[in-house]
């Protein structure tokens, strides 16, 4: 796939890096969104792209992307929601803030975004959504993080009738346990990420997944090859869920 516009939120890291990495590296117009200024500067620099500053938590920012895009005339072929956070906390002790930002970041930051750029988005285009296994398998501490995916999946599925007739079509993947930055924003120690890491030797991959691991899953629901799918949904596990 060469030769389209990308938008990736949460690009500066993770999945969101590799994939902007690898697609920039095929010819495609590469355009990444994240809230720090330095990293997008310095990732935009190495690979290749150009990015914006928008906190997927402020929907302000979101309206100003927007208005950023459609002022420079760009039309996306392909909309990537990956931004996202983890904060593990049992549903006992979790607090009404904590719940209030994982929902304000995972889901209302992708309803948001995919609102102010659906008039940007060209017919056909594809939007993919970056969801988890959390949606199905369930997690302890994760309560908060599963609800806030699975939201944002019912929202896709609606999203799709209501698009239909301007050509976009919304999938999703849901990634396994990947080794990202994500775990250690979420507060696990080396030690705890160690212990993660070497535990998914058990699963039929027989390893961690990387970042890398999940780009194929998402470049496809970004080509032509999607055309005729709607909500979707790919599992990315390594076999964790077999």
């Amino acid at each position: 796939m060469n030769g389209k516009t990308i938008l990736i939120t949460g690009g500066t890291a993770g999945i969101g890096l590799a994939l902007a990495d690898k697609l920039a590296a095929d010819g495609n117009r590469v355009i990444i969104t994240g809230r720090d200024q330095h990293k997008i500067n310095q990732v935009s620099a190495a690979i290749g792209c150009s990015g914006f500053v928008a906190d997927s938590a402020d929907g302000a920012a979101l309206k100003q992307l927007a208005a950023a895009l459609q002022k420079d005339n760009i039309q996306l072929d392909g909309l990537v929601l990956n931004a996202g956070v983890f904060y593990p906390q049992a549903i006992a002790t979790s607090s009404e803030e904590d719940f209030d930002q994982t929902i304000a970041i995972n889901t209302k930051g992708p309803f948001i975004t995919l609102q102010q750029l659906q008039p940007l988005l060209k017919n056909p285009s594809s939007v993919v959504f970056v969801s988890s296994i959390v949606v199905t398998k369930a997690f302890p501490q994760a309560a908060v993080y599963a609800a806030s995916k699975a939201a944002f999946e019912a929202i896709a599925r609606v999203a799709n009738l209501e698009f239909s007739g301007l050509g976009i079509r919304i999938n999703s993947v849901r990634p396994g346990v990947t080794a990202t930055a994500i775990q250690g924003k979420a507060g696990m120690n080396a030690e705890q990420q160690d212990a993660l890491f070497e535990s998914m030797k058990d699963t039929v991959l027989g390893r961690v997944m990387t970042a890398d691991d999940q780009i194929g899953a998402i470049e496809f629901l970004l080509s032509d090859q999607s055309l005729a799918m709607r909500s979707a949904v790919l599992e990315v596990d390594g076999g964790y869920l077999l």
